[in-house]
């Protein structure tokens, strides 16, 4: 029953990875002439990532084991961070709400290294930056 569960999931994100590249993201994303990178590089590349892990989900399942109720409350509390996180970012922006959502993140999983808070609250926030605003063109929140 378990393994069928883990081939619906892989089916899934299967279809929705091809959805996704041919559907989805020729309709949404606008082509813009110049610039070294086209918008929707990044986007295809996710949905083929999200295509082949569904596909390998599919080939090989994993072995299921019930999740306690911890498990899922952590879940939830992390779902109900991220939006809070969308919330802020869309009242205060990228660059405050983006630092301050990884490093409370950072906190509940447990991470306590300094050199790996400092990469995940200032690199990771920069390198995003960088890549949508600088090299896209694109605008954050």
């Amino acid at each position: 029953m378990a393994r069928n569960v883990d081939r619906a999931t892989g089916a899934f994100f299967l279809v929705f990875g091809l959805l996704l590249y041919f559907v989805i993201i020729p309709v949404h994303v606008e082509f813009i002439e110049g610039g070294w990178i086209l918008p929707e590089t990044i986007p295809n590349a996710v949905a083929i990532v999200l295509g082949i892990c569904g596909a390998l989900l599919m080939g090989k399942p994993t072995i299921q084991r019930v999740q306690s109720s911890t498990e899922f409350l952590n879940a939830c509390l992390y779902f109900g961070l991220l939006a809070v996180g969308l919330f802020l970012m869309s009242h205060v922006g990228f660059v405050y709400a983006a630092p301050l959502i990884a490093l409370v993140l950072m906190l509940l999983i447990g991470e306590r290294r300094p050199l790996w808070i400092g990469m995940g609250v200032v690199v990771v926030p920069a390198v995003i930056w960088v890549m949508v605003v600088q090299v896209l063109d694109r605008p954050l929140p």
